[in-house]
């Protein structure tokens, strides 16, 4: 890693200057990065790529207490000066109305996180392996004939975060990851998709026939299509699915978006009950399955585990520390670095309520009531959801969503051709009837299946 990211030294380098032009508050955050990715198209390079990435944000104060911010890469003695001085003129012109400040948080003591530091391959290595990868999922069935969408990537980086108060943290950390897409085709038939990804501390640790498994077994039992009717069913969303559902509608739980707005809830909706009382959601970023976890945010607050839903009842909400002083309460760990800190979550834990009578029980009562995987119209279990960006109102709380899935009806299994499901995640979150199997661990989070009654499904017929 590039030995001018020494945190004790950029401090002293900075605590100078700041001394030198009479600047009394400042903080920087700054993340520089190695990546090294590789695709392929049919057994031949399709695109290599090596990059080296630094940015550093730096923000001054005034003695009217508005905040300037500027961004660089040269972390020369020049390059410093110039980015402190013209932060700091540019706090003149700072919003009064957003006046952050240093984080309460940011000297105490960091979580202590297990995640060893691998080393980075050649990006040959990564390509052979990638070629070997690509033409074991084509072998795995006749009408799997390409791979579109691949990739093998891997990354070395390291952030910092430094305050004119005495923070001082720095992280370093090695990922790398592995998506693997394939397009199966049939004479008379659409296309059909799917694939698997992988993360890992470094490419060796790589579950590669995990992840050929996976996509294979996805993109097969795609093959046997039909359409299916336009109604209401019960659902069974897969852990990615849920996840990516929750994510989207994160600012229910999200305090800058209630300053904003822009969130469902609003500042006296914590002790709402949201939900059925036996699903619980905690943002752990801390998580040993988190590849990638960070031990602080960009204000320097250390990452924690934080109860967002206990018992369906709003506990939380995730916090800057504008956010939190505006709240009265605690930064949390999820904030950004910038004159207006954003706020986002880490990684979901979705599950159970601990004593309460849930999963295979709650499933239990909802069939006694009559309902079955096996009645008349079916069962629709949502593997992926696609198009998050565009089919989903986070403000009013609706989504309209394209999926890949199921329909199981009479004992049977077969996948849909093309359908939606639209709903509003409030009655979703109420309308929650079990969960089923161990919690999944994904890239985002850790969710089991989730069953939903009552949802809209637009089809083709």
């Amino acid at each position: 890693m590039d030995a001018t990211l020494d945190a004790p030294d950029l401090r002293t380098r900075l605590e100078a200057l700041a001394v030198q032009e009479g600047i009394r508050q400042w903080d920087l955050g700054a993340a520089c990065s190695t990546d090294t990715s590789v695709q392929v198209d049919r057994g031949e390079a399709k695109q290599l790529k090596g990059a080296q990435r630094r940015s550093i944000t730096l923000r001054a104060w005034n003695a009217a207490g508005l905040v300037g911010i500027t961004s660089t890469s040269d972390l020369s003695e020049a390059g410093l000066a110039r980015a402190l001085i013209g932060a700091h003129e540019a706090s003149a012109f700072g919003n009064a109305a957003e006046t952050p400040a240093f984080s309460p948080l940011a000297t105490e003591p960091l979580p202590s996180l297990n995640q060893p530091l691998r080393e980075q391959r050649s990006i040959l290595d990564l390509l052979d392996t990638l070629k070997e990868a690509e033409r074991d999922l084509i072998g795995r069935h006749e009408a799997i004939a390409t791979v579109p969408y691949n990739g093998l990537a891997q990354r070395s980086s390291e952030r910092i975060y430094l305050n004119s108060d005495g923070a001082c943290r720095q992280q370093q950390l090695t990922t790398a990851s592995l998506y693997l897409y394939a397009r199966a085709e049939q004479a008379g038939r659409k296309p059909r998709s799917s694939g698997a990804v992988r993360v890992a501390y470094g490419a060796d640790d790589l579950d590669i026939a995990g992840c050929i498994d996976e996509a294979a077994e996805r993109t097969i039992a795609h093959l046997d299509y039909a359409p299916i009717n336009t109604g209401h069913y019960t659902c069974v969303f897969s852990p990615e699915a849920f996840l990516d559902l929750i994510g989207a509608f994160s600012s229910l739980f999200n305090a800058r978006a209630i300053l904003d707005g822009i969130s469902l809830s609003h500042k006296d909706s914590i002790g709402e009950q949201l939900a059925v009382p036996f699903l619980s959601i905690h943002d752990n970023g801390l998580h040993p399955a988190n590849i990638g976890a960070l031990s602080f945010d960009g204000e320097g607050t250390p990452t924690s585990r934080l109860c967002l839903l206990e018992g369906g009842v709003l506990r939380n909400f995730l916090h800057s520390e504008a956010t939190a002083r505006a709240f009265g309460a605690q930064p949390t760990g999820h904030a950004g670095l910038g004159a207006k800190v954003s706020v986002g979550p880490d990684w979901f834990e979705i599950g159970p309520t601990p004593g309460v009578a849930s999963g295979e029980q709650g499933l239990d009562r909802f069939a006694s009531r009559g309902h079955s995987a096996a009645g008349e119209r079916g069962l629709v279990v949502i593997e992926s959801l696609s198009a998050l960006h565009a089919g989903v109102k986070a403000s009013q709380g609706s989504f309209s969503l394209p999926f890949d899935g199921w329909l199981l009806r009479h004992g049977e299994q077969r996948s849909i051709e093309s359908a939606t499901v639209a709903g509003d995640v409030r009655q979703l979150l109420q309308g929650i009837v079990g969960f089923e199997g161990q919690a999944k661990i994904t890239p985002s989070g850790l969710c089991p299946w989730v069953w939903v009654d009552h949802l809209s499904i637009t089809g083709e017929a």
